[in-house]
């Protein structure tokens, strides 16, 4: 028995014994390098920093008003077979949330209620949707908001893309006619 004890311990065996304590500190200190953009998704996902980037604000569809942002100044990203996305935050102001059945976004001006585009969906302070970015569309294109109300009227406003969201009005740019 007392031989199993002045075996000779191998090099990863003292190697670890001199390092672990370095190395579990390290596994504790890589996290918190992602602390900050942590928290500052956290803040955005709850509204304590506002909607997003480049806010336009103050869109009269109807007798509503709304501001529209998206999410993150950054391009498209595509989401696998169903193409590109953009995420856009919306926020009806405070005292205009009565007779709002729902509200739509799209590129280009909707033929109908069925092709209106994407539905927001959250509370009327905080909605969001992600707009799909069909292949040929061009940068000077405009989103169109179409706001249904309970009454069964349709009531629509269009913004440039380029003022809603500059990063993808670039992209579209740089893409030219690749798609």
């Amino acid at each position: 028995m007392s031989q199993a004890n002045t075996l000779p311990q191998g090099g990863l065996k003292q190697w670890w014994l001199k390092w672990r304590f370095h190395l579990n500190i390290l596994l504790i200190l890589i996290p918190l390098g992602f602390m900050p953009k942590y928290f500052a998704d956290a803040s955005l996902f709850r509204g304590d920093s506002g909607l997003g980037a480049n806010i336009v604000k103050d869109i009269q569809v109807g007798r509503w008003h709304l501001d529209l942002a998206e999410l993150r100044d950054e391009p498209p990203r595509a989401d696998g077979p169903a193409g590109d996305f953009k995420t856009f935050n919306a926020a009806l102001c405070a005292t205009c949330t009565e007779g709002v059945k729902a509200i739509y976004l799209r590129i280009g001006k909707p033929r109908s209620l069925r092709a209106a585009g994407t539905i927001f969906f959250g509370a009327p302070a905080r909605m969001v949707t992600n707009l799909p970015i069909p292949p040929r569309t061009r940068p000077d294109a405009d989103i169109w908001i179409t706001v249904e109300g309970w009454d069964g009227k349709l009531y629509q406003a269009s913004v440039p893309l380029a003022k809603a969201s500059p990063a993808t009005a670039a992209w579209l740019e740089k893409q030219g006619g690749n798609k």
